[in-house]
């Protein structure tokens, strides 16, 4: 639902393309590892994701849970909440793996959290939790890097000009870009894998920011 949500919201507030070093859907029990720049980024990559034919699970903050409406949504959709900063935040990477041993695909941002910045400009990831590393490592699941970048046009700042980016998105529609990435295994201890993963993203995420501008076409890429 909350894919499908997100296909039919975007096209309204932005302009969103595609590319994928993937020939088709992101293989069942994935792991998706996504940069974090705005709050309007998820939508963008579950749109994204959705247009390649992937419906994923996704591992959010768990206060989204107690915002009504979202909150039934997420639960209905099997989304797992993190409770960072207290004794359950352990348990949404035991949830992860339950649901790529089930087939299902992941989507985590391995950030874990927005940049503190008010401009509308991109830049590259920020430093990776080990998170992602540590679920790699415990479900042997193959990890799928991902940048989008566009995102921080449709909402960024302070909360009164977030408000302001997503009621005037329909008239500008800013044009987002999203690229998906070959699958890599980590390997090495957890530094060394977040550091592999680090890179992944943000070769993802410079090919999403020249694809945006009309710069370059990645050999390989599809087009969707």
């Amino acid at each position: 639902m909350l894919s499908r949500i997100a296909s039919t919201l975007l096209p309204v507030l932005g302009r969103l393309s595609v590319t994928s070093e993937l020939a088709g859907p992101v293989a069942p029990g994935s792991i998706v590892v996504a940069n974090h720049s705005s709050l309007a980024d998820p939508g963008v990559v579950l749109a994204a994701l959705r247009r390649l034919g992937t419906e994923p699970v996704v591992m959010a903050t768990a206060g989204l849970w107690r915002i009504p409406v979202l909150g039934g949504v997420l639960r209905a959709g099997g989304h797992i909440p993190v409770h960072r900063g207290t004794a359950r935040a352990a348990s949404a990477l035991d949830s992860a793996a339950a649901a790529l041993a089930a087939g299902r695909v992941v989507l985590i941002y391995g950030e874990g959290c927005l940049p503190d910045r008010r401009d509308s400009g991109d830049a590259e990831p920020g430093a990776f939790r080990t998170g992602l590393a540590r679920l790699a490592a415990a479900s042997g699941a193959p990890v799928v890097p991902l940048g989008q970048c566009g995102a921080r046009r449709l909402s960024s700042g302070s909360a009164t000009k977030q408000i302001a980016g997503f009621a005037t998105a329909p008239l500008r529609r800013p044009a987002v870009h999203v690229h998906v990435g070959a699958p890599l295994h980590l390997e090495g201890d957890v530094a060394e894998a977040t550091a592999a993963a680090h890179r992944a993203v943000t070769a993802a995420w410079r090919t999403a920011e020249q694809e945006r501008r009309g710069l370059t076409r990645l050999p390989g890429a599809f087009e969707r």
